[in-house]
């Protein structure tokens, strides 16, 4: 894996919405929840946790769904109004963190999750590693996820 350089940029599949992230990402885990199955068409999701303030879009204005997750949170996904594609998803009030979808970084070579979570809605084919840190349903604690992905010397540590 290469370590990436800041900020990070991304955008839709028709690349009518771009965005830049200028903090490395917290984490990043694949989340097995329905809701994500349904918005990739998938078994899961990578998601990159990141700082709301260190995200901003640079070119376009996404399109805003609203629903509410398997763990009874009010949450929100931007999205491409053109092509469909998901690129973020927050919570309502926010917690000042976006899950941003790792498929949408132009450079991905250094993705790689550092955690499996809702796996009790993983697809029953699902193989998960003797060493993966595994959560049924949404963690309560994420510092083992986040201390699991500096671990992977992506980034420098501060």
């Amino acid at each position: 894996m290469t370590q990436p350089q800041l900020p990070l940029k991304g955008g839709c599949q028709c690349g009518n919405l771009r965005y830049e992230v200028v903090a490395p990402p917290l984490m990043l885990y694949a989340c097995h929840c329905t809701n994500c199955q349904k918005q990739t068409g998938s078994a899961f999701v990578l998601s990159t946790a990141i700082v709301e303030p260190t995200f901003s879009f640079t070119k376009g204005a996404p399109a805003k769904f609203e629903w509410t997750s398997d763990a009874g949170n009010q949450r929100f996904g931007y999205f491409c109004g053109d092509c469909g594609g998901r690129i973020a998803n927050g919570q309502n009030p926010t917690i000042g963190i976006l899950s941003l979808r790792a498929g949408t970084f132009d450079d991905k070579s250094w993705v790689r999750p550092a955690a499996h979570i809702w796996v009790k809605s993983a697809q029953s084919w699902m193989n998960f590693g003797g060493d993966d840190l595994c959560y049924d349903e949404q963690p309560t604690d994420y510092a083992p996820i986040a201390e699991r992905f500096r671990s992977f010397g992506n980034f420098p540590t501060p």
